[in-house]
């Protein structure tokens, strides 16, 4: 069934041509990607599609009736509501529903309200939908629901608009960068949300993992040409790589037919035949084809790095608390030449003030910090770059000099460097306001490896940057001989760059674990894994103290009496799946199932509980 067709739109600013003529649809129960280089118009397209702008030419024709949700870069919620007000502010019934029925455990003096609303919510089967958003919520770490969005963090508001637009179960999902702002556990929790449920998807991300496990399309702007792809990531690759050789051998025979066609069209006589005038045209159509270039400026970077000497970095028995919130605690190490270490854990628990207390911008409460007298950071921080109002791109760079020494006694000048960073020479006297979130990245990178560090500190590099970039930056940091300590999301890049990790647990407990993240993944999941509450605390109390007693009606003394029998046959199936779990020869795929099917049991072991003491309660009477 087709849900949104895209007919030949374009779109441009000023002589900057994003994109032209592109036309593909989306139909129900796909999940499709959108990969392009930054600044080649991923957001534009995205607003085109959820109407928020027009094109130049074409249009976008959805289904009549169809909902969908967008979840833009910058999110439009009203900073005076509550986070619970925000999840009510919709047009969603069953919402309704359940506002109307929280408002009648919040007032139990007001029985026949409550009567009508507890009616309500079972006529319309609002449980169910109640135990879910619930669920996202609490998955999303948004546990406090009276706290205002105006003092929420970015990171806070992201995850709100994503849990509403999850909520509101549309029909077709519009996302862009969704697993920002998310850890690794949110990630995860989103990725297995979005295989197991029948939701149709359109989206813009760089994470490799979540283009693997959840879509089963992706479609390409390369060059102002679009192109689609069947299946997931690693099929997205495999397929771009022969269209990239076939490209190639046809422009290899072009130039070999240009060279023999130029021979002629030199030794022809003036006089022209029809026959002759036909060759002429098809040696123009020959010539445009062998000059074909792909312009896709491969970095290359080769900067000088400074020397290091035995004493790199050690830290000894540092210890670091915020009030309440312990970061470390007696926290001991000592850096290695060219030791490569990822930094994982959830949000909150220090992974940033970790990097900010070993470049000395945060003093820690006892302990040393002892920094090597060879050593040089280059520190890449969330905040990114700082715009100057009026300054071009390339005056950015020449702050830092007008020459920037490689390897081997070799030197180029600020303009060339940034070429090999991706900006053209015309890109580079754009005024820095105008470039896009990942461009402005991709130049704050660029500031920071080319003042010649010997120990980079990289905190969330690959947000907002392009898969094209992504790859540049593994290659560059695959090849770096310093040491590297980076902080990220992205289990595609830290696979591929670390090799061991230390793991923010919280409560200043962070563990040194030998392996990337995939080899993390498979310890953890393969330990018996601890029952979590789904849903929030205050729904849950609230309802046990204020619902006003009453006799069960037939159709729940039925329920009721069925309902631990559920329990104790679902309780069984989890424990059976979690000592499949000891078994040493499961490979990554059966661990990855068996974790979505405990996790699918433990929700419905949860769901029924509450069920059981809410029926349990009103039998007291």
């Amino acid at each position: 069934m087709n849900y949104l067709s895209v007919e030949n739109i374009s779109k441009s600013f000023g002589e900057l041509e994003l994109f032209s003529n592109i036309s593909f649809g989306i139909n129900k129960d796909q999940k499709i990607a959108f990969i392009a280089k930054n600044g080649t118009g991923k957001s534009t397209l995205l607003n085109i599609i959820a109407g928020l702008e027009s094109s130049d030419t074409g249009k976008v024709i959805s289904r009549k009736g169809l909902k969908i949700e967008y979840l833009s870069q910058e999110d439009n919620l009203n900073d005076e509501l509550t986070v619970e007000e925000t999840i009510f502010d919709s047009d969603n019934e069953t919402l309704k529903i359940i506002e109307e029925y929280e408002h009648a455990l919040n007032n139990p003096e007001d029985e026949k309200a409550y009567q009508k609303a507890f009616e309500k919510m079972e006529r319309f089967n609002a449980w169910d939908f109640e135990t879910q958003y619930k669920q996202i919520l609490f998955k999303l770490k948004l546990e406090d629901l009276s706290q205002k969005v105006k003092s929420l963090s970015g990171g806070q508001r992201k995850r709100l608009a994503l849990a509403i637009i999850l909520i509101h179960k549309p029909d077709l999902l519009i996302l862009d960068e969704p697993t920002n702002h998310l850890d690794l556990e949110m990630i995860e929790w989103l990725e297995s949300y979005f295989e197991k449920e029948k939701i149709t998807l359109f989206m813009v991300t760089h994470d490799r993992y979540f283009l693997e496990r959840v879509c089963n399309e992706i479609v390409e702007l390369d060059n102002g040409e679009f192109y689609t792809y069947k299946g997931n990531y690693s099929n997205y690759l495999q397929k771009k790589e022969e269209r990239l050789e076939i490209e190639q051998a046809i422009v290899d025979k072009a130039k070999n037919l240009f060279k023999k066609e130029l021979e002629w069209m030199r030794r022809q006589p003036k006089a022209r035949t029809t026959k002759s005038k036909s060759r002429i045209d098809d040696f123009y159509v020959i010539k445009e084809v062998a000059s074909q270039r792909r312009n896709d400026h491969v970095v290359q970077l080769e900067i000088d790095m400074e020397r290091m000497g035995s004493k790199i970095l050690e830290l000894h028995n540092i210890s670091k608390t915020f009030g309440d919130l312990k970061i470390l605690d007696k926290f001991e190490y000592n850096f290695l030449r060219g030791e490569r270490i990822g930094i994982i854990g959830k949000n909150g628990t220090g992974k940033s003030s970790f990097l900010n207390i070993i470049t000395g911008q945060i003093p820690i409460d006892s302990g040393k910090v002892i920094i090597g007298d060879t050593i040089k950071f280059g520190y890449y921080t969330q905040d990114g770059i700082v715009i100057k109002p009026g300054q071009k791109v390339i005056e950015v760079i020449k702050e830092f000099g007008e020459y920037i020494p490689l390897t081997k006694g070799r030197k180029i000048s600020a303009a060339q460097l940034l070429e090999r960073f991706l900006f053209n020479r015309k890109r580079q006297y754009d005024f820095v306001e105008k470039l896009s979130g990942g461009e402005r990245k991709r130049l704050y990178l660029c500031t920071v490896l080319i003042q010649n560090p010997n120990f980079l500190i990289l905190d969330e590099p690959t947000n907002d940057l392009d898969i094209v970039t992504l790859n540049v930056l593994e290659n560059f940091l695959l090849d770096f001989p310093g040491c590297l300590l980076v902080v990220s999301h992205d289990r595609y890049f830290m696979d591929k760059i670390v090799d061991h990790l230390f793991i923010f647990r919280g409560d200043g407990n962070v563990e040194d674990f030998p392996g990337n993240y995939t080899d993390f993944r498979v310890y953890e999941d393969s330990k018996p894994k601890d029952e979590e509450p789904v849903l929030i605390e205050k729904a849950t109390d609230t309802r046990q103290k204020s619902e006003p007693k009453a006799k069960l009606s037939y159709k729940e003394k039925m329920e009721f009496d069925a309902i631990e029998g559920d329990i104790e046959k679902l309780t069984k199936e989890k424990a059976a799946i979690e000592a499949k779990f000891l078994d040493g020869s499961l490979d990554g795929d059966e661990i990855n199932k068996l974790s979505i099917q405990l996790q699918e049991l433990s929700n419905k072991i949860d769901a029924k509980e509450e069920r059981w003491l809410e029926l349990s309660t009103k039998l007291e009477d």
